[in-house]
Protein backbone atom coordinates (compact mmCIF):
# COMPACT_ATOMS: atom_id res chain seq x y z
CA UNK A 1 0.00 0.00 0.00
CA UNK A 2 0.94 3.66 -0.42
CA UNK A 3 3.10 2.93 -3.44
CA UNK A 4 2.40 6.45 -4.77
CA UNK A 5 3.07 8.44 -1.59
CA UNK A 6 4.24 12.00 -2.39
CA UNK A 7 3.24 11.58 -6.04
CA UNK A 8 0.88 13.87 -7.97
CA UNK A 9 -1.25 12.38 -10.74
CA UNK A 10 -3.59 13.62 -13.45
CA UNK A 11 -6.30 11.28 -14.71
CA UNK A 12 -8.23 12.32 -17.81
CA UNK A 13 -11.68 10.86 -18.15
CA UNK A 14 -11.56 10.45 -14.39
CA UNK A 15 -15.26 10.95 -13.77
CA UNK A 16 -16.36 7.43 -14.74
CA UNK A 17 -15.30 3.98 -15.86
CA UNK A 18 -11.62 3.07 -15.93
CA UNK A 19 -10.58 6.64 -15.15
CA UNK A 20 -12.68 6.83 -12.02
CA UNK A 21 -11.46 3.45 -10.79
CA UNK A 22 -7.86 4.50 -11.39
CA UNK A 23 -8.26 7.87 -9.68
CA UNK A 24 -9.68 6.14 -6.60
CA UNK A 25 -6.87 3.57 -6.62
CA UNK A 26 -4.15 6.18 -7.10
CA UNK A 27 -5.52 8.12 -4.13
CA UNK A 28 -5.72 4.95 -2.05
CA UNK A 29 -2.05 4.38 -2.84
CA UNK A 30 -1.12 7.83 -1.56
CA UNK A 31 -1.17 10.07 -4.63
CA UNK A 32 -2.77 13.50 -4.86
CA UNK A 33 -5.08 13.24 -7.85
CA UNK A 34 -6.41 15.78 -10.35
CA UNK A 35 -9.53 14.44 -12.04
CA UNK A 36 -9.87 15.97 -15.50
CA UNK A 37 -13.16 15.52 -17.30
CA UNK A 38 -15.91 17.28 -19.19
CA UNK A 39 -18.58 15.81 -16.89
CA UNK A 40 -18.58 18.25 -13.99
CA UNK A 41 -21.17 16.49 -11.83
CA UNK A 42 -19.52 13.08 -11.88
CA UNK A 43 -16.02 14.53 -11.74
CA UNK A 44 -16.76 16.52 -8.60
CA UNK A 45 -18.43 13.46 -7.08
CA UNK A 46 -15.31 11.36 -7.67
CA UNK A 47 -13.07 14.02 -6.13
CA UNK A 48 -15.41 14.31 -3.15
CA UNK A 49 -15.33 10.53 -2.66
CA UNK A 50 -11.53 10.57 -2.57
CA UNK A 51 -11.51 13.36 -0.01
CA UNK A 52 -14.15 11.60 2.10
CA UNK A 53 -11.74 8.66 2.29
CA UNK A 54 -8.96 10.91 3.51
CA UNK A 55 -7.23 11.44 0.18
CA UNK A 56 -6.32 14.54 -1.79
CA UNK A 57 -8.15 15.37 -5.00
CA UNK A 58 -9.39 18.19 -7.17
CA UNK A 59 -11.70 18.24 -10.16
CA UNK A 60 -10.78 20.27 -13.24
CA UNK A 61 -13.37 20.87 -15.93
CA UNK A 62 -11.57 20.42 -19.23
CA UNK A 63 -12.19 19.89 -22.92
CA UNK A 64 -9.11 17.81 -23.66
CA UNK A 65 -9.26 18.64 -27.37
CA UNK A 66 -8.45 22.28 -26.60
CA UNK A 67 -4.87 23.36 -25.96
CA UNK A 68 -5.73 26.10 -23.49
CA UNK A 69 -7.89 23.76 -21.42
CA UNK A 70 -5.10 21.18 -21.27
CA UNK A 71 -2.51 23.77 -20.33
CA UNK A 72 -4.79 25.06 -17.58
CA UNK A 73 -5.42 21.54 -16.25
CA UNK A 74 -1.71 20.85 -15.92
CA UNK A 75 -0.87 24.24 -14.42
CA UNK A 76 -3.75 24.08 -11.93
CA UNK A 77 -2.60 20.63 -10.81
CA UNK A 78 0.97 21.81 -10.29
CA UNK A 79 -0.16 24.96 -8.48
CA UNK A 80 -2.47 22.99 -6.18
CA UNK A 81 -0.22 20.04 -5.36
CA UNK A 82 3.28 21.36 -6.02
CA UNK A 83 4.36 19.17 -8.91
CA UNK A 84 3.41 16.43 -11.36
CA UNK A 85 4.71 12.86 -11.58
CA UNK A 86 2.00 10.75 -13.27
CA UNK A 87 -0.25 11.39 -16.26
CA UNK A 88 -2.91 8.87 -17.19
CA UNK A 89 -4.22 9.81 -20.64
CA UNK A 90 -7.37 7.78 -20.38
CA UNK A 91 -10.29 9.79 -21.79
CA UNK A 92 -11.77 8.25 -24.91
CA UNK A 93 -14.86 7.83 -27.06
CA UNK A 94 -15.97 5.32 -29.69
CA UNK A 95 -18.03 5.53 -32.84
CA UNK A 96 -19.19 2.15 -34.10
CA UNK A 97 -19.30 2.53 -37.87
CA UNK A 98 -17.32 1.71 -41.00
CA UNK A 99 -15.76 4.29 -43.34
CA UNK A 100 -18.95 4.77 -45.35
CA UNK A 101 -21.11 5.47 -42.32
CA UNK A 102 -18.63 7.62 -40.39
CA UNK A 103 -19.08 11.36 -40.91
CA UNK A 104 -16.15 13.74 -41.11
CA UNK A 105 -17.32 15.36 -37.89
CA UNK A 106 -17.41 12.00 -36.10
CA UNK A 107 -13.94 11.11 -37.39
CA UNK A 108 -12.52 14.41 -36.19
CA UNK A 109 -14.18 14.08 -32.79
CA UNK A 110 -12.84 10.55 -32.18
CA UNK A 111 -9.34 11.54 -33.27
CA UNK A 112 -9.52 14.70 -31.18
CA UNK A 113 -10.55 13.02 -27.94
CA UNK A 114 -8.53 9.84 -28.36
CA UNK A 115 -5.32 11.12 -29.99
CA UNK A 116 -4.99 14.91 -29.91
CA UNK A 117 -5.66 14.92 -26.18
CA UNK A 118 -2.71 12.59 -25.55
CA UNK A 119 -0.49 14.99 -27.50
CA UNK A 120 -1.77 18.10 -25.72
CA UNK A 121 -1.79 16.78 -22.16
CA UNK A 122 1.68 15.27 -22.60
CA UNK A 123 3.02 18.44 -24.19
CA UNK A 124 2.17 20.49 -21.11
CA UNK A 125 2.89 17.79 -18.52
CA UNK A 126 6.36 16.69 -19.64
CA UNK A 127 8.23 19.88 -18.66
CA UNK A 128 6.92 19.62 -15.09
CA UNK A 129 7.79 15.92 -14.93
CA UNK A 130 11.29 16.73 -16.11
CA UNK A 131 11.60 19.35 -13.37
CA UNK A 132 10.58 16.69 -10.84
CA UNK A 133 13.34 14.37 -12.02
CA UNK A 134 11.11 12.07 -14.06
CA UNK A 135 7.66 10.64 -14.26
CA UNK A 136 5.30 8.12 -15.79
CA UNK A 137 2.81 8.62 -18.61
CA UNK A 138 0.27 5.90 -19.25
CA UNK A 139 -1.89 6.08 -22.37
CA UNK A 140 -5.09 4.10 -22.78
CA UNK A 141 -4.95 2.25 -26.08
CA UNK A 142 -7.00 -0.87 -26.79
CA UNK A 143 -6.83 -4.36 -28.16
CA UNK A 144 -8.08 -2.62 -31.28
CA UNK A 145 -4.93 -0.51 -31.20
CA UNK A 146 -3.05 -3.75 -31.98
CA UNK A 147 -5.49 -5.41 -34.41
CA UNK A 148 -8.49 -4.39 -36.46
CA UNK A 149 -12.13 -4.52 -35.43
CA UNK A 150 -15.48 -4.50 -37.18
CA UNK A 151 -17.48 -1.29 -37.58
CA UNK A 152 -15.08 0.85 -35.57
CA UNK A 153 -12.72 2.34 -38.14
CA UNK A 154 -12.17 5.71 -36.44
CA UNK A 155 -11.66 4.09 -33.04
CA UNK A 156 -9.20 1.52 -34.42
CA UNK A 157 -7.28 4.27 -36.23
CA UNK A 158 -7.14 6.38 -33.09
CA UNK A 159 -5.96 3.60 -30.83
CA UNK A 160 -3.35 2.47 -33.34
CA UNK A 161 -2.06 6.02 -33.26
CA UNK A 162 -1.96 6.02 -29.46
CA UNK A 163 0.01 2.78 -29.43
CA UNK A 164 2.71 4.09 -31.73
CA UNK A 165 2.72 7.57 -30.13
CA UNK A 166 3.53 5.77 -26.90
CA UNK A 167 6.60 4.16 -28.43
CA UNK A 168 7.77 7.42 -29.99
CA UNK A 169 7.32 9.36 -26.73
CA UNK A 170 9.21 6.69 -24.80
CA UNK A 171 12.16 7.13 -27.16
CA UNK A 172 12.08 10.92 -27.01
CA UNK A 173 11.74 11.35 -23.26
CA UNK A 174 13.63 8.45 -21.73
CA UNK A 175 16.64 10.74 -21.27
CA UNK A 176 14.47 12.84 -18.94
CA UNK A 177 13.64 9.73 -16.89
CA UNK A 178 10.06 9.86 -18.14
CA UNK A 179 8.58 6.45 -18.85
CA UNK A 180 5.74 6.21 -21.39
CA UNK A 181 3.63 3.08 -21.68
CA UNK A 182 0.22 2.04 -22.98
CA UNK A 183 -2.42 -0.15 -21.42
CA UNK A 184 -4.63 -2.05 -23.87
CA UNK A 185 -7.87 -3.07 -22.18
CA UNK A 186 -10.30 -5.56 -23.57
CA UNK A 187 -14.04 -5.00 -23.19
CA UNK A 188 -14.64 -3.47 -19.77
CA UNK A 189 -17.88 -2.83 -17.90
CA UNK A 190 -18.10 0.92 -18.45
CA UNK A 191 -20.76 3.28 -19.80
CA UNK A 192 -18.87 3.31 -23.12
CA UNK A 193 -19.20 -0.45 -23.53
CA UNK A 194 -22.95 -0.31 -23.02
CA UNK A 195 -23.20 2.64 -25.39
CA UNK A 196 -21.66 0.49 -28.09
CA UNK A 197 -24.66 -1.83 -27.93
CA UNK A 198 -26.94 1.17 -28.43
CA UNK A 199 -24.90 2.43 -31.38
CA UNK A 200 -25.01 -0.98 -33.05
CA UNK A 201 -28.71 -1.44 -32.32
CA UNK A 202 -28.07 -4.68 -30.45
CA UNK A 203 -29.78 -5.88 -27.27
CA UNK A 204 -27.47 -5.04 -24.38
CA UNK A 205 -27.54 -8.54 -22.87
CA UNK A 206 -26.54 -10.15 -26.15
CA UNK A 207 -23.80 -7.58 -26.75
CA UNK A 208 -22.34 -8.12 -23.28
CA UNK A 209 -22.44 -11.89 -23.75
CA UNK A 210 -20.38 -11.47 -26.93
CA UNK A 211 -17.96 -9.20 -25.05
CA UNK A 212 -17.44 -12.01 -22.53
CA UNK A 213 -16.50 -14.51 -25.26
CA UNK A 214 -12.80 -14.83 -24.42
CA UNK A 215 -10.62 -17.35 -22.51
CA UNK A 216 -11.56 -15.97 -19.07
CA UNK A 217 -15.23 -16.02 -20.17
CA UNK A 218 -16.07 -12.55 -18.86
CA UNK A 219 -15.43 -8.90 -19.57
CA UNK A 220 -13.30 -6.81 -17.23
CA UNK A 221 -14.26 -4.66 -14.30
CA UNK A 222 -12.70 -1.16 -14.27
CA UNK A 223 -10.60 -1.92 -11.17
CA UNK A 224 -8.83 -4.71 -13.07
CA UNK A 225 -7.58 -2.24 -15.65
CA UNK A 226 -6.77 0.27 -12.91
CA UNK A 227 -4.49 -2.25 -11.22
CA UNK A 228 -2.47 -2.56 -14.42
CA UNK A 229 -2.25 1.22 -14.73
CA UNK A 230 -1.07 1.43 -11.11
CA UNK A 231 1.76 -0.97 -11.92
CA UNK A 232 2.90 1.14 -14.86
CA UNK A 233 2.65 4.33 -12.79
CA UNK A 234 4.63 2.93 -9.87
CA UNK A 235 8.31 2.29 -9.24
CA UNK A 236 7.57 -1.41 -9.65
CA UNK A 237 7.73 -0.67 -13.39
CA UNK A 238 10.88 1.44 -13.15
CA UNK A 239 12.50 -0.26 -16.17
CA UNK A 240 9.36 -0.49 -18.29
CA UNK A 241 8.93 2.05 -21.08
CA UNK A 242 7.63 1.94 -24.63
CA UNK A 243 5.55 -1.10 -23.71
CA UNK A 244 1.95 -2.05 -24.44
CA UNK A 245 0.37 -4.00 -21.61
CA UNK A 246 -2.60 -6.03 -22.84
CA UNK A 247 -5.27 -6.56 -20.18
CA UNK A 248 -8.06 -8.33 -22.01
CA UNK A 249 -8.80 -11.70 -20.42
CA UNK A 250 -7.02 -13.45 -23.28
CA UNK A 251 -9.07 -11.88 -26.05
CA UNK A 252 -6.15 -11.23 -28.38
CA UNK A 253 -4.74 -14.68 -27.67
Amino acid sequence: MNTLTHKVAIVTGGASGIGRATALLFAQEGAAVAIVDINEEKGKATAAEIEARGGKAIFILCDITRAEDCRNAVEKTVTTFGGLHILFNNAGIIRRADVLDTTEEEWDRVMGVNVKSVFLMSKYAIPYMAQAGGGSIINTSSGWGLKGGKNAVSYCASKGAVTNMTRAMAIDHGRQNIRVNAVCPGDTDTPMLRDEARQLGEPEDRFLAEAADRPLQRYAQPIEIAQAVLFLASDAASYVTGATLVVDGGGLA
